[in-house]
């Protein structure tokens, strides 16, 4: 049976989509993600998909999901991946493990279509590299 992980941001847009999209891709793995939000935007940030369809992972079907969501399921671990759901997200008690990894938000970022997405190339890849880190640590 695959262990679960729920990854939450405040908008479920960019980094928590990025992070389901990747840790899923890597199923092999053992583990099967979801992602939400405190707040979420309700839809999922067109460079994240483009970014991801890049490495050959869709996220264009995904959806913003309120964390509620998920309020009453079992994870075997869950992620925050921006300090505001760090502390905006409801606690999580039958996890078995609660981490927060900070990664910077891309849809903040500005200047040029190029620019923006060579942000969102180097958070995808952050948060790939966090994924495969912690996956193989837990091996």
């Amino acid at each position: 049976m695959k262990k679960r992980v729920l990854i939450l941001c405040t908008g479920n847009s960019c980094r928590s989509q990025m992070a389901e999209g990747l840790w899923n891709a890597m199923g092999h793995s053992g583990w099967v993600a979801s992602s939400a939000g405190s707040s979420p935007t309700g839809f999922v940030h067109p460079q994240a998909i483009e970014v991801m369809h890049e490495i050959g992972v869709n996220i264009s079907a995904n959806l913003s999901k309120h964390v509620d969501v998920f309020a009453h399921d079992h994870f075997d671990l869950v992620v925050t991946v921006c300090d505001g759901a760090k502390d905006a997200c409801p606690t999580f008690p039958d996890a078995t493990r609660v981490q927060h990894w900070s990664f910077e938000d891309p849809a903040a970022s500005t200047g040029s279509d190029d620019e923006r997405l060579a942000v969102f190339r180097r958070i995808r890849d952050k948060i790939e590299g966090t994924i495969r880190n912690y996956i193989q640590t837990q091996a």
